[in-house]
């Protein structure tokens, strides 16, 4: 069969591989501590769980309006308002079976051959890997741990072109767990105002935040029509598997987003979104005391990776992610991570695996025990001894 080019453009995420060959070594055997996978630790709450049940005993197990059940894009809407600080209409709301999908709708519609997106380095490998599937050319923006991995405002600038039709932020940051600051979210808003250039804002760990407040570039004065916010269930309610994201956006490209979702997926599950609408409306305490633990795992993690010879990590601002810099080590970011897993147990990413901007760290997921962080700190500083 002939296969087209573009089918080959996609890349892969490493976090599925990593855990793949952990598995593996599991199976033969050997004792692994899982800090690879960006999945919270957490059941999902109960109240959302019962919701979904009663929904399928209900019957609700038929198509569902391509865009979301009504009373979801409501409780999605008020949600998302309430913590950014503006309103936002149902109509502007599509659910979207996690929010990979809502990255290719995105990139798909806004950019092809001729244009470039430009996104942050390192990042979610699938924001190169749909890029380089759509025909566009990717810009990698450098993040820099020197300024607590935000990038330099000079090279933004540098980086726009007139051929610049997609900006891409994520903030908190996979992999970093950095946290865009309100001088630099600016910047990137004055420049697309000015440029009359679309953002696409990653806000999937808006709600796992440990130092501030969440700001998203879309409450910039003019960044509402212009802003397309990527969100969901996942990280914020433990829902990995539910497979529940959301867009936000004016009403030419929802109109364009929601006719990729009738060609592409007709809905997304019926009575996963019962439990979505519960999730929301429900007492927030369980989100609350997840993001508590988190903060607690990340207050001992990084004093700990800082202790060990030849490790240099950053605090982290949000999500779940360490990303120690190995440098030091002398070794590079896959060689690092094949010899923690193999002769330590512990599975980690290579940083280089999210591009070249990675390349000298490893992504540790502190989206586990504080009894497994302890343990790996145990092992990591045994192999580098």
């Amino acid at each position: 069969m002939k296969i087209q080019d573009r089918a080959r453009r996609f890349g892969t995420e490493s976090a599925f591989k990593v855990l793949a060959r952990a598995r593996a070594l599991e199976a033969k055997g050997k004792d692994v501590v899982h800090l690879e996978i960006g999945q919270p630790d957490f059941p999902t709450p109960d109240a959302a769980c019962q919701a979904g049940i009663r929904a399928i005993q209900e019957g609700q197990t038929g198509y569902g309006p391509t865009p979301g059940l009504p009373d979801l894009r409501r409780a999605i809407a008020e949600h998302a308002g309430e913590l950014r600080g503006m309103e936002f209409a149902p109509e502007q709301v599509m659910v979207t079976p996690g929010g990979k999908p809502v990255l290719y709708y995105v990139i798909n519609a806004l950019a092809g051959e001729g244009d470039e997106v430009i996104y942050p380095d390192p990042a979610f490998p699938m924001y190169p890997s749909i890029i380089a599937h759509s025909g566009a050319t990717g810009v990698p923006l450098r993040l820099k741990e020197s300024v607590d991995f935000r990038f330099d405002p000079d090279e933004f600038r540098r980086l726009l072109s007139p051929k610049t039709s997609l900006i891409i932020l994520n903030s908190p940051q996979n992999p970093t767990g950095g946290v865009l600051d309100h001088e630099t979210l600016a910047v990137i808003a004055e420049e697309a105002i000015q440029r009359d250039i679309p953002v696409l804002s990653d806000e999937i760990y808006s709600r796992i935040l440990y130092d501030e407040k969440f700001q998203s570039i879309a409450s910039f004065p003019g960044m509402a029509e212009r802003t397309i916010i990527l969100d969901g269930f996942s990280k914020t309610y433990a829902m990995t598997g539910w497979r529940l994201g959301y867009v936000i956006a004016n009403p030419e490209l929802s109109e364009i987003f929601e006719r990729y979702n009738v060609n592409i997926i007709s809905c997304v599950t019926t009575f996963a979104q019962f439990g979505a609408i519960e999730a929301l409306r429900m007492d927030q305490s369980p989100v609350e005391e997840m993001v508590a633990e988190f903060h607690k795992r990340r207050d001992y993690l990084i004093p700990a990776l800082n202790e060990i010879n030849g490790l240099q990590c950053a605090t982290p601002g949000g999500a779940f992610y360490a990303f120690p810099n190995i440098t030091a080590t002398g070794m590079s970011s896959q060689d690092f991570a094949d010899r923690l897993l193999d002769e330590a147990g512990v599975a980690t990413l290579d940083g280089g695996s999210f591009g070249a901007g990675g390349e000298g760290y490893i992504r540790i997921s502190y989206a586990s025990s504080m009894a497994n962080l302890e343990e790996a700190v145990r092992r990591i500083a045994k192999f580098l001894k």
